[in-house]
């Protein structure tokens, strides 16, 4: 892949992903704290806003690794204030957000993504790329995301169609309607 397509494959992907956290500051930003704490669950482990902070780890884990070219996705922070304050939370979207772009600059340092496997004394050290993380990070944002949709759904929070759905379906839906609007054409 030339330099030239290294660079707009890394914008599509950043892109994607900042789509998909907007979408995320956007619900954030309509939840009330009791809503974001609010238990879900027979055990009552689950929250809107555990998800969230699960979410905003996994990329805190790729901006603090990608300068060093080690990203560790178990030795995660854990802030427990992006799981009871929304108010935290969007602003850590923000951060993050604005952040992605830089990671162009450690588009050709190698990568490693630590494997921790079970009975392992150490974790694997995977080879990886930034464009494979970001790839990663979306699919688990939006896998994220549409649990969250569930939940604040059970709140009665309203959602847009989209929410929490990967972009490559979305492209599906699109092309799909496409299709079926030329189709009644030809036949109308």
């Amino acid at each position: 892949m030339s330099e030239q397509q290294d660079t707009a494959c890394l914008d599509s992907l950043i892109e994607e992903n900042r789509l998909a956290l907007h979408q995320l500051q956007a619900l954030l930003e309509r939840l009330t704290p009791s809503a974001y704490r609010h238990a879900f669950g027979p055990t009552e482990r689950q929250s809107l806003g555990k998800h969230v902070r699960h979410i905003l780890d996994h990329y805190d884990a790729l901006l603090d690794g990608a300068g060093v070219g080690n990203i560790d996705y178990e030795n995660r922070q854990r802030d427990e204030r992006l799981e009871v304050e929304p108010a935290e939370a969007v602003a850590r979207v923000v951060e993050i957000s604005g952040a992605l772009p830089c990671l162009h600059a450690h588009r050709s340092l190698p990568l490693q993504v630590r494997y921790p496997v079970e009975g392992a004394s150490v974790s694997l050290a995977l080879s990886t790329s930034m464009a494979r993380e970001l790839a990663f990070l979306t699919s688990h944002t939006v896998h994220h995301m549409a649990l969250l949709g569930f939940m604040a759904e059970q709140l009665g929070v309203a959602l847009p169609d989209d929410f929490g759905v990967h972009p490559s379906t979305l492209r599906f839906w699109h092309k799909q309607t496409v299709e079926e609007n030329l189709t009644r054409r030809e036949t109308a």
